[in-house]
């Protein structure tokens, strides 16, 4: 486990808000948007404020029925509101990468366009055996997704990358991600495989901007966010998170921020520099930098190398 040699009190206790629903555009009509794990927590109420600024929001879940149930009770809720927006239930099962394959497949056979993916889901800390595994062998908490280029402004077609503290915390020093233990042969604690998990969702983020320069791609930490995410913990830690955490809206300002707010920009090196609650842009621990640079450019090309095991792990699904 790397040493916490970054702690930082303003990320457990972040000051207000000060990008919020009021500062996103006022219309959203006509835009296109996924955000996964809609049916709870930050992904549900994050749907909600977009359909209510009259987006397209595809609802993706484990299964249509959950989506189904989510988009009841969001448009229940904002029936007052009359919205022209559009909800669309979207069965993404992330445990199996053919359930994703055939949810690709429906959306890329109705839309030709998509403004911002919002990485959404995720998972806590599992428990020691193998039952969260995969049907093709991987561990719950490890996911890449892409998204497409657009004509649009620049900068305005975002990747949303849900990370947390987890990142400075546990990620080893100067790589983020062991590589050499990528199918846990070396038997890691809970808590360490929910850092590895989140470094890696972060490695992946930057990786992707290096590569597709048109697109924001940007990881974030929401915060600790009162939601489901904890219901793999055990009692000590579901205690101590339940002592230190804000209402879910906090965590989808900081998500909004990330989606929508002009500071967030393809200028901004994201190599050094992440989102942290509730949305300010923030260095994250320097030595973590030498992983998201390439061998030429003087680091250890560890994001590189990350992005492409992921590749080769979904290449048969990419037909």
């Amino acid at each position: 486990m790397a040493p916490n040699n970054n702690f930082s009190w303003t990320q457990y206790f972040p000051p207000k808000p000060r990008y919020t629903i009021e500062d996103i555009p006022v219309s959203l009509q006509g835009k296109v948007y996924i955000v996964t794990g809609a049916n709870s927590g930050m992904g549900k109420e994050l749907a909600q404020v977009l359909y209510a600024k009259g987006a397209k929001v595809y609802v993706a879940c484990r299964s249509e029925e959950k989506a189904s149930q989510a988009i009841n009770e969001i448009k229940q809720a904002e029936q007052k509101q009359s919205s022209k927006g559009d909800l669309i239930a979207l069965s993404l099962d992330l445990s199996d990468l053919r359930k994703v394959q055939a949810a690709a497949k429906i959306f890329l056979a109705k839309e030709s366009k998509l403004y911002v993916l919002f990485n959404n889901t995720g998972v806590m800390v599992g428990d020691n055996n193998n039952k969260d595994l995969t049907p093709q062998g991987y561990k719950e908490a490890l996911w890449v997704a892409t998204a497409k280029s657009d004509s649009e402004p620049a900068g305005s077609v975002r990747v949303v990358w849900l990370s947390s503290f987890g990142l400075e915390h546990f990620a080893p020093e100067g790589r983020g991600v062991d590589l050499d233990n990528l199918d846990h042969h070396t038997p890691k604690i809970p808590i360490e495989r929910y850092g590895m998990s989140k470094a890696g969702t972060w490695l992946l983020a930057v990786e992707y901007t290096r590569r597709y320069k048109d697109v924001v791609s940007v990881a974030i930490n929401p915060g600790n966010i009162k939601t489901n995410r904890a219901r793999h913990q055990g009692i000590a830690l579901k205690l101590i998170a339940g002592a230190i955490v804000y209402p879910v809206i906090n965590g989808v300002y900081t998500q909004l921020f990330a989606a929508f707010s002009p500071e967030v920009t393809t200028q901004v090196d994201w190599t050094k520099n992440w989102i942290i609650p509730f949305g300010r842009i923030a260095a994250f621990r320097p030595d973590l930098t030498k992983a998201t640079l390439p061998v030429e450019e003087g680091g250890n090309g560890n994001a590189q190398q990350f992005l492409e095991w992921h590749e080769q792990q979904v290449k048969d699904y990419l037909q």
